[in-house]
């Protein structure tokens, strides 16, 4: 395949020169146009664009007769059905042809030459099929206009390129131009990284809108595929701004580029990147494995003390508020602020008391609760700040055992960084929503993380920082049991909320430190059954 040049594709677009890295809105593409020499080539373009196709998409396959539609709509469908050897005959006198797929979805061919009339469709059932069907339509003219995310192909013969050559113009509506735009961002970037041979395999997900392939080539060698375009701006929650802004989520793959490069510079194992599109928010990825750092739900001991030991040299380094993205691009590290704090713990009147425990909590009561959090809170903003990866927990933690020290950990998750307190990742670490850990494990690594800050720093305050463990740690679990809710009620995931449970012992255990006996009374009398249970032990030192 050859693509034909235009004034955009194939040139890369300038990024940000200088401060917090916010690429603008791409500008749009013309129609992308490629060089088909032979029947090989078609069925290429085939599977490609069938790997971007989704139920209730509308494939229109337009060009003269002979320009080779059919041709390409048959790779395609057996692309989509996982079989080469799938008989596909030309639908031009039965109109539409369904196939099911092995993957469950339904695909239908239909050929509307002979149409003679809307009525044919309406007698045809097409409408309901196509809501739920990948449609490809030959002749899509004659089907009139249409709402669902259309990719339009137009074939035509070149002779003069070869007596099997076309030219294929490419061009997608809405949703389709993002996916067709990223797929192609995509394709050429694994083509200049030397991994376009390479099989994708999709992995499995976060609660993000980030998106994992593993990489695996014909020799075995893997790397990881990071998909995260820009994140568009949400409706206003704060003075005006989008909840990204105010929680200080990053809304560009390029907190996670400074970031990554800042911690392999001093010393720790963030993966390498092999490649990159910082515009189309794509990165390819050092496949740092999947051995964990625990076992049976369980942390592993040895494994869990060398990631406080990471914690404690991570606080230990005087660290920059700013770091380098690329040549000219540098990301500004944001303040965990008293903002982003309070507006996280509020998630729990707001969607976990309605949700979980149907508690309908009264202006004042939600008013008491923040004034509560931003007494507790105050004292620690105040303190000096440093890196707080935030998500420095079981599942962004690798274990790499052909490594030494402190590099044995990877830590594969940090976009989200900002410069807050240190003890908000230990507790992410041993408050973990996913592990089950006694409170005696908890005190004992907290004791190491202590014993390993005052090796490295003779000043550092044992009761301090056991005060503000505790605000923090239970902060956290205040979020956590919000956001499981909202994921379970706004985004369908219910998965999270079998992790509920363990989340509400950890706050219920965290709620007994003196420092936050307001909030204990505040939920005792609100929601009194999350704390009604003793914590099984205090983890202050």
């Amino acid at each position: 395949m050859s693509e034909v040049p235009d004034s955009t594709a194939g040139s890369p677009r300038p990024g940000p020169s200088q401060g917090e890295a916010q690429p603008a809105s791409p500008p749009r593409r013309a129609a992308w146009e490629v060089l088909l020499p032979e029947e090989g080539a078609t069925e290429d373009m085939a599977a490609f664009l069938a790997g971007i196709l989704m139920p209730g998409d509308l494939v229109a396959l337009s060009g003269g007769l002979g320009a080779g539609k059919t041709t390409l709509a048959r790779a395609m469908i057996r692309e989509l059905a996982g079989d080469p050897a799938l008989e596909v005959p030309s639908p031009t006198f039965t109109l539409m042809q369904p196939y099911e797929t092995r993957s469950g979805r339904t695909v239908i061919h239909a050929d509307l030459y002979r149409l003679r009339g809307p009525d044919e469709l309406v007698e045809l059932g097409f409408d309901e099929l196509s809501e739920t069907a990948i449609t490809l339509v030959e002749w899509p003219e004659r089907l009139g206009a249409r709402e669902n995310p259309t990719l339009t192909v137009e074939l035509s013969l070149r002779p003069e390129f070869g007596e099997e050559a076309r030219l294929v113009r490419i061009d997608g509506t809405g949703d389709m131009r993002e996916r067709l735009e990223r797929a192609r961002a995509v394709r050429a970037l694994l083509a200049r990284s030397g991994w376009d041979e390479a099989e994708r395999v999709l992995m499995q997900g976060d609660a993000s809108s980030r998106a994992y392939e593993r990489l695996v080539k014909p020799d075995g060698e893997t790397a990881v595929l990071m998909i995260s375009p820009p994140r568009p701006d949400g409706p206003p929650v704060k003075d005006g701004k989008p909840y990204s802004a105010v929680v200080k989520l990053a809304e560009s793959i390029h907190a996670f580029v400074g970031m990554d490069r800042a911690l392999r510079a001093i010393g720790f194992s963030a993966p390498k990147i092999l490649g990159e599109n910082l515009d189309a928010g794509l990165l390819i990825l050092e496949d740092l494995g999947a051995e964990p750092v625990t076992e049976n739900g369980a942390p592993r001991p040895e494994r869990y003390a060398e990631a406080v030991r990471l914690l404690a040299k991570l606080h230990a380094t005087d660290l920059p508020t700013t770091v380098p993205v690329s040549e000219g691009i540098d990301h500004a590290i944001p303040p965990y602020d008293l903002e982003a704090l309070l507006f996280e713990a509020d998630l729990l009147p707001e969607w976990y008391a309605p949700a979980i425990r149907g508690a309908t909590l009264s202006p004042e009561a939600r008013g008491a609760f923040r004034d509560l959090w931003a007494e507790a809170l105050k004292e620690l903003i105040a303190e000096p700040a440093t890196w707080t990866l935030r998500d420095y927990h079981s599942p962004n933690l690798i274990w790499l055992p052909e490594r030494t020290g402190l590099e044995r950990v990877g830590v594969i998750d940090f976009q989200d960084a900002v410069m807050g307190h240190p003890a908000y990742d230990v507790a992410s670490l041993l408050q973990d929503a996913r592990v089950d850990a006694s409170a005696d494990f908890e005190l004992r690594l907290l004791g190491l993380y202590i014993r390993e800050r005052r090796g490295r720093d003779i000043g550092f305050d044992m009761q301090a920082f056991a005060r503000a463990y505790a605000v923090l740690a239970a902060q956290r679990a205040t979020k956590i049991l919000g956001i499981f809710a909202r994921l379970d009620r706004r985004d369908g995931k219910p998965g999270y909320l079998a992790h509920l449970p363990r989340v509400e012992g950890y706050l219920a255990r965290n709620l007994a430190h003196p420092a936050l006996a307001g909030l204990r009374a505040w939920h005792e009398t609100h929601l009194p059954s999350l704390v009604a249970a003793r914590p099984d032990a205090d983890p202050t030192p």
